[in-house]
């Protein structure tokens, strides 16, 4: 949520801001009309408390008379006061609404345009593998191995379900603890198993409700949601809270499934594990002091990107444009790995710092110093990695002209050590394991 007092303190640096992200102008507009008249009003009720107050301390001094009369100016005035309560609250609730569909304000830094066109390649890592047939996409390899089954995904469930089998499902596996192992032991993370349904008020902390109703899962007749992302229960796990400058930051990273309607065409990326109902990621969020997010931001940056470097996965990093960041970020960096199947990068992990955004919603914050006024911190969080993404591309630039799949060596301690390391195709179609 956009701080109230810039809102009314720096009003174009707000409107500047959000007209970069593309939000509604008759929005803003109304915005900046409903803050004066809030503003008019609380002043009003101020007033009115303040001449209340006068007038009671007039009563003692009175004689009976007199305050008598006393008495019923400040009954009518009580009215009155009772009256611009009323009016300024309903104020303060569509103001609320309306700052609760406002996307953050982008950092500076953050490139200027309408769309994914404007994205801005920051680095690359890796070579793209060269092969001496025309690669399949990953649905095809899947299939052929026996490790990906479509047909009878859709057949338990519907369209965009995985049904991973045998040596696949080891993969994923595999691919969970390696992740979580490096992120934990190396990177400083501490793992957490939260819960995958969350109510509304922890959607909202994080900018999915109310927004994005529509592109989430409900359970009927709860306050029930499936999480779209680890990010939400991990970053509300301190909501309402006040933490301590000392205890800062604070990492957090959890494997979960995540559910998201993801309504619309994709063309390529609507077969296979790229846009699924339901996929697997690995998660990670960090708690940090206003002043050292944007250092955090780079570091998580890097955190994900060893899980790339480490199963030797060609990628590249892109900085989003204006016009193409998430709605709760300041600024965002997409990791993209080269798929060879699809002839396309494909984003594989977002890696954003929210600022205050979310920590607003939350009622999260922390001390600066004993005894000082407590202050927002900051938000930040990046898949570390997208499961299913990542057994995509190991699928597509580790595959053989006989259709075999060579594992990576990073991955070779959790597929239980096989000794070929290599994935068969199966002529039943069903994976031997």
């Amino acid at each position: 949520m956009i701080d109230i007092k810039l809102i009314r303190e720096n009003p174009e640096v707000v409107r500047n801001g959000l007209r970069l992200r593309g939000a509604s102008e008759e929005n803003l507009e109304h915005l900046f009309v409903l803050e004066s008249q809030r503003r008019s009003l609380i002043q009003q009720a101020n007033e009115l408390r303040s001449k209340r107050n006068t007038l009671q301390e007039e009563i003692n001094k009175a004689d009976r008379d007199k305050k008598s009369v006393i008495i019923d100016q400040t009954k009518a005035i009580s009215i009155k006061i009772k009256g611009v309560d009323v009016e300024l609250s309903e104020k303060d609730d569509e103001f609320s609404k309306i700052v609760l569909q406002l996307p953050n304000i982008p950092h500076s830094t953050v490139p200027l345009g309408k769309d994914a066109y404007s994205n801005k390649e920051v680095r690359a890592w890796g070579k793209r593998p060269q092969f001496s047939f025309k690669p399949k996409p990953h649905w095809e390899l899947g299939e052929a191995l026996g490790i990906l089954d479509s047909k009878r995904a859709t057949k338990i469930t519907g369209s965009r379900f995985s049904l991973f089998m045998g040596a696949g499902a080891r993969l994923e596996r595999a691919l969970i603890n390696f992740m979580l192992d490096l992120h934990t032991k190396e990177h400083g993370y501490k793992e957490v198993s939260p819960p995958f349904l969350v109510n509304s008020e922890t959607m909202t902390g994080t900018g999915q409700l109310p927004k994005f109703a529509d592109d989430l899962f409900r359970l009927s007749d709860t306050d029930y949601w499936l999480i779209p992302t680890a990010e939400v229960p991990l970053t509300n796990i301190h909501r309402n809270e006040i933490l301590q400058a000392k205890d800062l930051p604070l990492l957090y990273t959890a494997y979960t499934p995540c559910f998201r309607k993801e309504a619309g065409t994709y063309g390529k990326e609507s077969r296979g594990l790229i846009r699924q109902h339901q996929f697997d990621k690995v998660e990670l969020v960090r708690l940090v002091k206003p002043e050292d997010s944007y250092s955090h931001l780079e570091r998580l940056l890097l955190d994900a990107e060893e899980v790339l470097k480490r199963l030797n996965l060609s990628y590249r990093v892109v900085a989003l444009c204006t016009g193409d960041l998430g709605f709760s970020a300041s600024k965002t960096y997409d990791l993209e790995a080269w798929m060879p199947g699809l002839d396309a990068f494909v984003e594989i992990s977002s890696c954003s710092n929210f600022e205050d955004f979310q920590a607003r919603r939350c009622n999260m914050k922390y001390r600066p110093d004993p005894g000082a006024k407590p202050e927002y911190l900051h938000t930040l969080n990046g898949s570390g990695l997208a499961i299913g993404r990542t057994v995509a591309a190991i699928l597509e630039n580790f595959q053989n002209a006989d259709g075999t799949i060579m594992i990576p060596e990073a991955l070779h301690y959790y597929m239980n050590n096989r000794d070929s390391y290599l994935l068969y195709p199966s002529k039943s179609g069903l994976q031997r394991d």
